[in-house]
């Protein structure tokens, strides 16, 4: 989320409802956007039984790096600032006094595993999803490694998806070491895994530095009453009233403190004794709420379904979903000596990709005069694209045919409207009716 500019005039005024279950436990989750950390989407003792006669001969994903550091120390050097100003006037709550040592805690444990670098929960998120897809398809990587087939490992060549790659595929390894020669080393596709910033993305990067349509949007869901009240009631659990007032720009110096509340759960294994950081307590849920909506709000117009007479912010995925189609394809052709292909990414790949392909969550953008809302819209960060994010297929054969099951964050997931499955209720689709329905006729 981009650091709010203080109002200068009120744009048009929403009224951006909350879910009314925003202080509730489980609704809490949302608060964190797309910096959730990353929980498995279903049991996989609940999955489908393979529809008989079929057995696994190929799987592959796209995954969001794991939890990570804050990509920078802009947030917590601006609220440390402030932090130390209302120290040295005495003008801190009993509550702010213990709020400038955690940040500096929690900004010198970032520091140390590195700006942007994936956390010890992150590393961890990547072994488990790893281990659990071993135990979804014991036979199939028992074939990969009986066969000497090869399983590839592709990032956006960013260092966090780069490390990635190496935490999933080496947790495979460790799990089974006949496969560890078989995993090539992570090689990088920035048109495949980076494309919003690739030669395939100048037009949206444009639409993002450009559109007025978008900019005005935006400002009129950021520039409201609301977002003044909860930028002082997030001010005033650490600092005296006196104080808040005299701070210029209060709404970028909450988001700050709200950024830091954010990331945190993702730095939760380098916290005192894994504890965690305690940010909950400066940043109420309500308040918290209110800044994760505004955080959704512009990740669902910049990079999800965004307005309903343009594509501009998902289209460039196709790239991405052709390769999906393109791995299958070849195995079916065997034109393909690969096991397993496992592709690792950004958020900024996934929240378009899940758009395009009309996964849960992404399938309804915003109509002409009907802003984004929580209480019209399903999209949802922490849902669409926490850390750690994924979407995987698995391929069986039966002879000449061959079915596909999407697992989206590890749950079964149907393909878009306009696809059948095989029955009525059953996650496994014949290749031949996906390609149709997607038109790869």
């Amino acid at each position: 989320m981009r650091r709010l500019t203080p109002v200068l005039a009120l744009g048009a005024l929403l009224l951006t409802a909350l879910p009314a279950h925003a202080s509730d436990g489980p609704a809490h989750r949302d608060s964190y956007g797309t910096k959730a950390p990353y929980v498995p989407g279903q049991n996989p003792r609940t999955y489908q039984r393979t529809p008989a006669g079929y057995t696994p001969v190929f799987t592959e994903n796209v995954s969001r790096h794991g939890s990570r550091a804050a990509t920078d120390s802009e947030d917590g050097d601006l609220v440390l600032a402030l932090w130390d100003k209302a120290q040295e006037q005495g003008r801190l709550t009993r509550k702010g006094q213990e709020f400038g040592p955690a940040v500096r805690a929690l900004q010198a444990a970032m520091s140390q595993v590195g700006h942007g670098n994936l956390s010890g929960r992150g590393k961890q998120e990547l072994k488990d999803t790893a281990a659990r897809m071993q135990q979804r398809l014991p036979s199939l990587f028992g074939k990969i490694a009986a066969d000497g087939e090869k399983i590839d490992v592709v990032s956006s060549g960013q260092g966090r998806a780069v490390d990635s790659g190496n935490t999933f595929a080496g947790a495979l390894a460790e799990a089974d070491p006949a496969l560890g020669p078989l995993i090539g080393p992570t090689r990088t596709d920035k048109d495949l895994l980076y494309f919003h910033k690739a030669a395939g993305g100048a037009a949206y990067r444009d639409y993002i530095a450009h559109d007025q349509r978008l900019a005005d949007t935006l400002k009129s869901i950021t520039d409201q009453p609301r977002t003044h009240e909860v930028a002082r009631s997030v001010l005033r659990r650490i600092f005296e009233d006196d104080f808040v007032e005299g701070i210029a720009d209060q709404v970028p110096a909450a988001q700050a403190v709200y950024n830091l509340y954010a990331i945190a759960p993702a730095m939760s294994e380098e916290s005192p004794d894994g504890q965690g950081w305690g940010m909950e307590r400066y940043v109420s849920r309500s308040d918290a709420a209110w800044f994760g909506y505004l955080s959704d709000a512009e990740d669902f117009y910049e990079k999800g379904p965004g307005f309903a007479d343009s594509d501009i912010t998902y289209k460039m995925a196709g790239v991405l979903l052709d390769d999906f189609f393109k791995q299958v394809e070849a195995k079916r052709d065997g034109t393909s000596d690969l096991g397993a292909e496992l592709r690792f990414t950004h958020a900024e790949e996934i929240i378009p990709l899940a758009a395009l392909m009309g996964l849960p969550g992404s399938t309804d953008p915003a109509k002409p005069g009907e802003p984004y809302t929580y209480a019209g819209n399903p999209w949802r960060g922490a849902s669409v694209a926490p850390l750690g994010a994924n979407i995987q297929w698995d391929v069986f054969r039966n002879g000449d045919d061959y079915l596909v099951r999407m697992l989206y964050n590890e749950k079964e997931t149907a393909f878009k409207a306009g696809c059948r499955p095989i029955a009525e209720g059953s996650a496994f689709y014949d290749l031949d009716e996906l390609e149709r329905c997607f038109g790869r006729g």
